[in-house]
């Protein structure tokens, strides 16, 4: 069975995913943006059963634009949101996809509150961008 190793940015915090997730979704709600700092978060969602979780965390709950609630977990050291649980999907976790750092892992099906997307994603393939490595 394929293992997915997530980790916080200095490593105390650290989850181990056992099978392939359910879905994987980005969300362009504002509180995903400013939980990210990025213009939406990425997420893959595994069953509870999936999930070890190693080291300790902090929790940070708040309700969503749905009005349901989430309850982040987040390095108490670095402050990295490794994972989260929403009332949306009980006995589910999501694992930030960036805490995996994989660049071959699976990309999103699912795109929600893209009503409050930022205008330029829609155009991003024509936009004109340096490109760094």
């Amino acid at each position: 069975m394929k293992k997915y190793y997530a980790a916080c940015s200095c490593g105390k915090l650290k989850i181990i995913c056992e099978g392939e997730p359910l879905r994987v979704s980005m969300c362009h709600c504002l509180e995903c943006q400013r939980r990210t700092g990025a213009v939406f978060g990425n997420q893959a969602w595994f069953k509870q059963q999936q999930v070890t979780i190693l080291g300790q965390s902090t929790q940070f709950t708040r309700q969503s634009d749905a009005g349901r609630s989430v309850s982040f977990q987040f390095c108490p050291s670095c402050g990295s949101t490794v994972y989260w649980e929403a009332e949306a999907l009980p006995d589910h976790v999501a694992v930030a996809v960036g805490a995996f750092a994989d660049p071959a892992f699976a990309a999103p099906s699912i795109s929600a509150w893209e009503a409050r997307q930022h205008h330029w994603l829609k155009s991003l393939h024509t936009m004109v961008i340096q490109h760094i490595d």
